[in-house]
């Protein structure tokens, strides 16, 4: 069992057994979770027996899943450094944070804008377990971590965490990163997207990843049933649905594109096999 102690401003960071104010947290370690199968992909140490053997699962049946991950996550950070250095942008939110893995978001803001301001939004019991690593940014800035549903958009911008740490009267960079593929057409993802963006001021961001099978249909759709297996069922979206989540606004070149593509480093050009990336990215900003 995991004790949480909630910290002021509506900010939650960890705490001990024995202090005042815990609350314990069931991580529910016998059923496999995304963010942990995330990790074990990807080689972490935060993860247990039975994400390990999901992501064993998925890897026999998509090896390329690990190339998709890390090209998810450079996408997350070259849109960020975009961001605070060619937009300006020093106010972030980020809904549906998962695991810390640095460099977080914050640190690649505030590494070109120390005085940049980060809002973390997710509602797992397992990202809270890890938030401290999420409070620790520069003198200058500030981090915060709301615990909210993005389901509940209302909550998000209403909680003492967002209203404290952002001005609603500047503009924001809205992050949506490689979440919307576990909202299913009930959820109405394009809608809740919309009512995270439409209070934010004219000069704001939408950044956004988007899961697809659309490179490897077969691969990805058996790692798909692998999740839904676990009781993670996805909505994996083609480029006219995905374009669906920036109409309105005005996408910052070179549009829509699979995630490795999208302001790629030098580097890494023609390293990456478009197959192996089941991700599409792009970032607009609200006229």
């Amino acid at each position: 069992m995991i004790f949480i102690r909630s910290g002021v401003d509506g900010m939650v960071v960890g705490g001990t057994a024995g202090e005042d104010g815990l609350r314990s947290l069931d991580l529910r370690t016998d059923e496999a979770h995304s963010a942990r199968i995330y990790d074990a992909v990807l080689g972490g140490k935060d993860n247990y027996a039975v994400d390990r053997e999901a992501a064993a699962a998925m890897l026999r049946e998509w090896p390329a899943l690990p190339v998709h991950m890390r090209a998810n996550r450079d996408f997350m950070h070259r849109a960020a450094r975009y961001l605070a250095e060619e937009a300006g942008i020093r106010q972030f939110l980020d809904v549906g944070t998962g695991i810390p893995t640095s460099p977080n978001l914050h640190e690649v803001a505030q590494a070109v804008a120390p005085e940049s301001r980060v809002v973390y939004v997710d509602n797992d019991p397992i990202v809270l377990a890890h938030s401290r690593a999420l409070m620790a940014g520069t003198p200058e800035g500030s981090t915060a971590y709301v615990e909210a549903d993005m389901r509940d958009p209302r909550a998000i911008l209403d909680a003492p965490g967002f209203r404290d740490t952002l001005d609603p009267t500047e503009p924001i960079a809205l992050c949506v990163i490689a979440i919307v593929h576990f909202m299913l057409d009930e959820d109405d993802a394009v809608g809740l997207v919309r009512q995270l963006l439409d209070p934010l001021p004219s000069g704001s961001y939408l950044a956004m990843s988007i899961g697809t099978a659309d490179c490897a249909p077969d691969e990805i759709g058996r790692v798909a049933r692998e999740y839904a297996a676990r009781g993670m069922p996805m909505r994996l979206r083609d480029p006219e649905e995905s374009l669906a989540f920036f109409e309105g606004l005005d996408l910052v070149a070179p549009g829509l594109v699979q995630v490795h593509h999208w302001h790629p480093d030098p580097a890494e050009i023609g390293t990456i096999d478009d197959a192996d990336v089941g991700m599409y990215g792009a970032l607009a900003r609200k006229p």
